[in-house]
């Protein structure tokens, strides 16, 4: 008893910390511990990081991150009644991830009481660091920290009616870097430090009840949004630049299910959101030292507004069971959201007092989809299977537009349309001879009025997938075609995508195991464009190229029954065009992105004694890119650590 009370007096403090990732190292057996009715079970992995990194180390830390130091790489206490009767709780459990500054840790806990109640409390910390180089000569980035907690309590968890409330948290906070383009003469971008400030809070309630059948659930929850980015420019002389930004707002919002799954003849189940969004927001921009001849000391520009954004999603599905080889199912779905309130962007002319104002009124999408489908076994080893889908989305927008204020003029900009979606679907299911499974699936589209260039409009897919499974050997293949060609009056696109696969695993005896796969992802895209050079219009085209292919082996070894050793690779490579595409001189560089990324790994874990493991591991990563060389990085990780079980 001392001792479970000494490990979890320790581990509480931790509760309050952000978490991280675990490691991934077997742990051996935990038999565990009696004490007053209740099993309890312990296990502690505290080990050391290490990483050495070469050439860029922002695009490592956006990637990897791992670093330095003394981690307790995982942790588990997990305490449970014999009999589900404890005094004051029946299971307590506590699982920890990566603490002591990793890049991503992670805590929960769980006290719950069976017919009585149940809490569970989830803490995450993740670091995120995006050095955008590619972006304004590598002057944007983010170092920030997100912190995440949930914690949710339901009252009479086992019982038909039951009660639940939560709270959850989600903050951001940290450094970052941007530019603001001021309308000079020069065309240059100042620098700005911003002081990132995020958070998110929600709380909700809600109860679950039965009717006859079937099963009743609903919650209510409100939600609060605040962020904030003050800025301020960097350089010490010249054009000096501060902003106060701050964003902010509610939203309330219900939700609804219900189910019946296990009828004999029909199920159903469905679910409804409803919430409404409130948001405004307020930006002050001052500049100083701007040139006189400038255009920004010209023109005063005012931006303000509030507006809401009531949302509301419906689903409901039946199916139907009329014989033991026939389902039908519906299901019928409903979308709508909309955007309104008094937005404005407005500018004043200095010299002239001409102001020119826009109004943003109303922004609405609406969808209705409803889909059908059959599923029928012909007999055992072969079913068929088919579908029909149809939707239809409406965009309504309204705007107003007043320009040269002192004539009074009002213009109400309009826009409406509507596009329908119709779709079909057919597979089957085949299993020839024992082991081996074959599913075809097939699924063709058409869509009269697209609302963007890119969207689907005459589209196509075919899959095949087949998977052979014997008593230590399994073998899996798939192969994928996606084709959408879309052409409108000002513009065109067109898409093929494919897709081919393949993995095994083999495992001869428990001791050994051996696991690898293949992909390769073709993709090319042609798009129109329209682009202005020295303000001139230009019609040109688009055209991206993609190659993938990604590759994963692993071998996993258990020697004399006291070591495991895991050797593994994982890479992903690019290969573009191949230097073959065609493509106009001005995006001839940038429509297809050569790259490779290779990862091998090897871990060893020895058993030292019955609740004592050692274990090690080493990693490296290895990043190359064509475009943009000075992203490329290689870095070695690895770690060492003592797992104890109790």
């Amino acid at each position: 008893m001392r001792r479970a009370v000494v490990w979890l007096a320790l581990a509480c403090p931790l509760w309050a910390q952000p978490a991280v990732a675990p490691s991934d190292e077997l742990v051996g057996r935990r038999s565990g511990e009696q004490w007053a009715g209740y099993r309890i079970i312990q296990s502690w992995e505290l080990g050391y990081r290490l990483s050495s990194t070469g050439g860029n180390e922002g695009k490592y830390r956006s990637d990897v991150n791992y670093g330095n130091g003394i981690r307790l790489l995982s942790g588990r206490f997990a305490m449970t009644s014999n009999d589900g009767h404890g005094r004051w709780f029946d299971e307590l459990l506590l699982n920890t991830q990566g603490l002591g500054n990793d890049p991503y840790e992670a805590a929960n806990f769980r006290i719950q009481k069976n017919k009585w109640y149940r809490y569970d409390g989830l803490w995450r910390r993740n670091d995120y660091f995006n050095p955008a180089l590619p972006i304004a000569g590598g002057q944007h980035l983010e170092d920030t920290v997100r912190r995440l907690q949930d914690h949710d309590f339901t009252l009479f968890p086992q019982s038909s009616v039951k009660f639940f409330t939560g709270f959850s948290r989600n903050t951001q906070t940290g450094p970052g870097l941007s530019t603001v383009a001021l309308a000079g003469s020069t065309g240059a971008v100042t620098p700005l430090m911003l002081d990132i400030r995020r958070s998110q809070n929600e709380f909700r309630y809600g109860n679950e009840f039965r009717v006859a059948s079937i099963r009743i659930n609903w919650m209510g929850a409100r939600e609060w949004f605040r962020e904030e980015l003050p800025a301020r420019s960097s350089q010490p002389a010249g054009t000096q630049v501060s902003r106060s930004q701050v964003y902010e707002g509610t939203t309330p919002s219900w939700r609804l299910n219900f189910f019946r799954e296990q009828g004999e003849k029909w199920a159903i189940n469905g679910r409804g959101t409803y919430s409404r969004g409130l948001r405004n927001y307020d930006t002050q921009e001052t500049a100083t030292g701007v040139p006189a001849a400038s255009p920004s000391r010209a023109i005063q520009t005012v931006v303000g507004g509030v507006a809401r954004r009531p949302v509301l999603t419906a689903n409901v599905t039946l199916s139907l069971f009329p014989t033991s080889r026939l389902t039908v199912t519906n299901q019928t779905a409903y979308h709508d959201v909309r955007m309104y309130g008094d937005s404005l962007y407005s500018q004043l002319e200095n010299s002239t007092l001409l102001q020119s104002l826009i109004y943003f009124q109303t922004l609405g999408i609406r969808t209705l989809a409803n889909a059908a489908t059959v599923d029928f076994v012909v007999r055992r080893g072969l079913s068929l299977r088919g579908g029909y889908q149809y939707s239809e989305r409406r965009i309504q927008s309204v705007e107003r537009n007043t320009e040269n204020v002192e004539g009074g003029f009002t213009d109400l900009k309009t826009g409406d349309q509507t596009n329908r979606l119709h779709s079909g679907m057919a597979g089957l299911r085949l299993q020839p001879v024992k082991g081996v499974t074959i599913l075809l699936d097939g699924e063709i589209g058409r869509q009269d009025h697209p609302f963007t260039p890119i969207s689907d409009k005459n589209y196509h897919g075919l899959s095949a997938r087949a998977q052979w499974r014997g008593r230590s050997f399994t073998l899996g293949a798939v192969a994928q075609a996606n084709y959408n060609f879309n052409s409108i009056s000002l513009s065109h696109h067109s898409s093929r995508t494919r897709r081919y696969a393949v993995d095994a695993s083999w495992s001869p005896r428990s001791s050994v195991s051996i696991e690898a796969s293949y992909a390769r992802l073709h993709l090319d895209t042609a798009t129109g464009l329209a682009y202005f050079v020295s303000l001139r219009p230009v019609i040109g085209q688009s055209l991206f190229f993609s190659n993938v292919h990604s590759a994963y082996a692993g071998v996993r070894l258990s020697m004399i029954k006291r070591a495991d050793l895991y050797f593994g690779y994982t890479g992903t490579f690019d290969t573009g065009d191949g230097g073959t595409a065609p493509g106009s001189d001005a995006f001839q560089q940038v429509q297809t992105y050569p790259m490779s990324y290779q990862s091998p790994l090897a871990r060893v874990s020895v058993l030292i004694t019955n609740k004592l493991r050692w274990n090690a591991g080493y990693q490296y990563y290895g990043y190359h890119e064509d475009l943009y060389s000075y992203q490329n990085y290689r870095a070695h990780t690895g770690y060492t650590s003592l797992l104890f079980t109790f």
